[in-house]
């Protein structure tokens, strides 16, 4: 049974990675350590775009090791008054999915990485989930392309 779910989230994780390519947002994309790591296109430092699962769940989320990118993003939304819950529900819905709101916890990890992350409402064992998720990642990117320093470029 262990090792079915591990091959589906194999699976799962790789036509993810796939679509996620196809997309043409992010730098490069690729699966290992058991997530999706898709690379921020023109972060000021470097960050990416992840998508994995956890006790059955796919989780979609963006970290970074820099402070400064973390901090630019929180100013950002300091400054506007926004919600991350909504500005990714927007997005959502630009991608042609129902209006809802999603959980977003903003912490910083064991592994030192200030994250931003949310669990999906995606069956990862179904045949739309990949794509499904993938709209959920792109929602991300969208979302936080415009925060802060996360579309400055590495010269800038």
């Amino acid at each position: 049974m262990l090792q079915t779910l591990a091959m589906t989230t194999q699976a799962f994780l790789q036509s993810a990675a796939d679509h996620a390519a196809k997309a043409g947002v992010f730098g490069p994309v690729s699966v290992r350590d058991g997530q999706v790591v898709c690379h921020a296109a023109a972060s000021a430092a470097p960050a990416s775009y992840r998508l994995f699962v956890e006790n059955g769940t796919p989780w979609v989320s963006l970290v970074m090791a820099d402070r400064w990118l973390s901090e630019s993003i929180e100013t950002d939304l300091l400054h506007t008054g926004d919600k991350v819950a909504d500005l990714v529900e927007e997005e959502l819905v630009e991608l042609g999915l129902p209006p809802q709101q999603l959980k977003v916890e903003h912490f910083r990890s064991d592994d030192l990485l200030f994250t931003f992350r949310s669990p999906l409402p995606v069956d990862p064992a179904s045949p739309e989930g990949p794509g499904l998720a993938v709209k959920y990642l792109l929602a991300y990117e969208a979302c936080f392309r415009n925060l802060g320093d996360m579309n400055a470029g590495p010269e800038d």
